[in-house]
């Protein structure tokens, strides 16, 4: 048995930049969406104690690379332990042979293919000169979808909406320095600031919408990453309702995306219009119709993007020389 190899999050920080992240989690929709690439339900192991959830996420992606996602949500890590909100490890495997190839840190993974996932829908969702993007959520997730955006659209004008002015301020300076060119603003009114948006981002835990529908205005587009359980609703249903709406992939987004359940359950969503983003990807469904039509992406996660990147990672680390390389006899 070859050596079993160890990357880090700084490994994969130098190996996998947000443009070929974004390539990666492209080619993964496309392949769910063609049927060459299977991906379980994930399993979900539910902590009422701590609020907390650990998915197992397995993949194979289009049929070449074998791998699992483990990722713990532990909601108030931080404030009880001064640890972060979530800890991941994914596994890569050699598809012909089982073999166990590498294991690496997926916090990093995570929030990187997260917003790898925003570059691709607004990519193929938003109006091409889409300029001012609003961030809803200033946690660890933001960061990479401001970045992912802005590696697909021309964005000049970032506005953060927070309920932490303190965080806010610690994300506009660090948003500062990673986009210089930008103008970086924190939202004195929620509804001003969505009301000039050609982009929004939403980053939250929110059990109840962020927003309200009547503040979004025709030619929107939206990513919706934060929720992922069925009683976590960042979007206003009533959007959802009115807006053309892409997934990651229909059975776990009707299973976990509380915004669609909710849509749908009310009435305000036909399911049968809604699509996957791969089939976006693959040129079998259409892209936005015309400049003012509201486009809503909604991700819960899907362990292909988590493979496909750490593929991306783990041939970059070989060819680099990078990582640790373990025996496991």
């Amino acid at each position: 048995m070859s050596n079993l190899k160890i990357l880090t999050a700084s490994d994969i920080q130098a190996l996998v930049s947000m443009p070929i992240a974004i390539e990666a989690v492209h080619r993964a929709y496309a392949s769910i969406a063609a049927g060459t690439t299977t991906v379980p339900l994930r399993i979900d192991v539910d902590q009422p104690t701590h609020q907390s959830h650990t998915f197992f996420m397995p993949a194979l992606v289009n049929n070449q690379h074998l791998g699992m996602k483990i990722v713990s949500v532990y909601p108030h890590n931080r404030e009880q332990h001064n640890l972060p909100t979530i800890h991941a490890i994914v596994m890569l495997i050699e598809a012909h042979t089982g073999r166990p190839l590498a294991m690496m840190d997926g916090t990093y993974l995570t929030v990187l293919r997260t917003g790898a996932s925003a570059g691709v829908a607004t990519r193929l969702l938003a109006r091409p000169d889409s300029s001012h993007l609003v961030i809803i959520g200033a946690g660890a997730q933001s960061w990479a979808q401001v970045a992912a955006v802005c590696a697909v659209r021309p964005i000049t004008h970032v506005t953060i909406v927070n309920r932490s002015v303190a965080r806010a301020q610690q994300f506009q300076a660090t948003l500062q320095q990673q986009h210089p060119h930008c103008t970086i603003t924190i939202a004195n009114d929620r509804a001003d600031a969505l009301a000039v948006a050609d982009i929004i981002c939403l980053a939250t835990s929110s059990h109840t919408p962020v927003f309200a529908d009547s503040e979004i205005r025709p030619g929107t587009h939206i990513n919706g990453i934060g929720s992922f359980t069925h009683t976590m609703i960042e979007a206003d249903p009533q959007t959802l309702g009115r807006a053309y709406v892409a997934v990651d992939q229909f059975a776990p987004a009707w299973s976990e995306a509380g915004e669609l359940i909710a849509a749908r359950d009310s009435g305000l969503l036909d399911p049968t219009t809604v699509v996957q983003i791969g089939d976006i990807a693959n040129g079998t469904a259409p892209g936005r119709r015309d400049d003012q039509q509201i486009t809503f992406f909604k991700s819960v996660g899907n362990a292909a993007q988590d493979v496909a990147v750490a593929s991306i990672a783990y041939q970059a680390a070989q060819q680099h020389n990078r990582g640790q390389d373990v025996s496991l006899v």
